[in-house]
């Protein structure tokens, strides 16, 4: 089998403005969508991360990665992986350049598990169950009002757990109080805080039940603050969501920073590097609890590695209703879970159509 293609789409799909509406930063929601197609007819489809930089993610996998793909045999996962790295730390091993070399190794496997007939999660040993708990993730509303709101509609979809991007008190008092005390609750910081702010402002959230606090520190890599603040304020920290490659979380490992780590398989390198981070946090007996507020490939393969994962339990769904969906039957969650799809690699088909109408990119 040889690669006789590789198509970049980025994608803009505007949000409804319904009940869960609130001001995205960058306007309609973006997707970086790869396609990888080969010689006997099976194409295989990942997603690379391009919140706020879509147009530099899309020109890294046209432009860079593209020609190291087309004649090879994409079957050869590890080998391209290690090849794409390398290749590409001339510009930088984190960020723009591993977000593309995602989309590429999420297509790769996606194609293997078509190859064998098999969804993914089967292909990487199997599953307890047929369904993953899902997780209500909110975006940062305006006001504590607006967020309740959402709070409110996650509770009666069903989620078991909510997490909100506020970072005042007031927020955090209303969500508990509109989920009332059987749901959990977590908080995403999103990197606001120096340490003494952190250990002041979580001292205070504390008497509200979190079941962690997330990424509260800039800047994010500080483990050594981010360790010291998990061991003084009473929460448990997770992070991870803005960390690449395995050796990345490696150094938060070692460190003592989270409790909960929080890997992003369009982020660090794709489904190959999430799986040696999951590895690792099996030696360090620490929770994957994974970033994914997707609606593409991404959020299906970040579905299938929980589902196979001792350490993970739950995947994080984003509570945004977009205008279209790039599958034939759209993500759905129902009563709190996500079914895994069964059809063979990331599970679902994709609708071309839709690709092409909402792609914003040449």
């Amino acid at each position: 089998m040889k690669i006789t293609d590789v198509q970049t789409y980025l994608l803009a799909i505007p949000i409804k403005k319904d009940e869960l509406h609130a001001s995205w930063r960058w306007g309609a929601f973006n997707q970086v969508i790869v396609a990888i197609h080969t010689d006997e007819g099976i194409t295989g489809y990942g997603e690379a991360f391009g919140y706020g930089v879509p147009h530099a993610v899309f020109s890294v996998i046209h432009r860079v990665l593209k020609p190291m793909l087309v004649g090879a045999d994409p079957t050869d996962i590890h080998s391209f992986s290690n090849r794409m790295a390398r290749q590409t730390h001339l510009f930088g091993r984190y960020g723009i350049t591993t977000f593309a070399i995602s989309g590429v190794d999420i297509a790769l496997w996606d194609i293997a598990g078509k190859c064998a007939g098999l969804p993914l999660y089967r292909l990487f040993g199997g599953a307890p169950a047929l369904r993953v708990p899902a997780y209500a993730s909110l975006t940062r509303y305006p006001n504590p009002e607006r967020m309740g709101v959402a709070a409110l509609y996650a509770k009666k979809a069903g989620f078991g757990a909510v997490k909100i991007h506020q970072i005042d008190l007031e927020s955090l008092r209303v969500a508990r109080e509109k989920i009332g005390d059987g749901l959990e609750l977590m908080v995403d910081i999103n990197c606001e805080w120096m340490p003494e702010q952190a250990l002041h402002m979580a001292r205070q959230f504390a008497p509200h039940k979190l079941r962690w606090l997330e990424e509260p520190l800039w800047p994010p890599e500080d483990f050594k603050n981010l360790a010291q603040l998990g061991n003084r304020c009473g929460i448990p920290i997770a992070a991870g969501e803005n960390a690449c490659t395995v050796h990345q979380f490696r150094q938060m490992l070692e460190a003592g920073a989270a409790a909960y780590i929080q890997p992003s398989v369009i982020k660090v390198g794709g489904i190959t590097e999430w799986r040696k981070i999951a590895a690792l946090a099996e030696t360090y007996n620490v929770a994957v609890a994974p970033h994914s507020p997707y609606f593409g490939p991404g959020f299906l393969a970040t579905a299938h590695l929980v589902a196979s994962t001792l350490q993970a339990d739950s995947v994080e769904y984003l509570c945004l209703n977009l205008e279209a969906s790039i599958f034939r039957e759209p993500i759905q969650i129902k009563d709190g879970f996500f079914s895994l799809p069964q059809g063979p690699g990331i599970g679902l088909e994709i609708d071309e159509a839709i690709l092409k109408h909402y792609s914003v990119a040449p």
